[in-house]
């Protein structure tokens, strides 16, 4: 199941810099993860600075 970001997400940009996939896109007020592209590698959720991402 791949990775998701919850409402917590700063919108910094780090998850979106350390995916190895490029699944992390900016949305509306926050970053988002892409199912179908997410590898499930867990790179984002180390990379983020206030633990906004979690597995899905």
């Amino acid at each position: 199941m791949a990775f998701v970001i919850s409402s917590d997400c700063v919108s910094c940009g780090s998850c979106a810099e350390g995916c190895p996939v490029n699944a992390i896109s900016e949305g509306d007020g926050q970053y988002v993860i892409d199912a179908d592209l997410c590898v499930d590698c867990g790179a984002c959720a180390s990379t983020c600075p206030v633990e906004a991402i979690s597995e899905g």
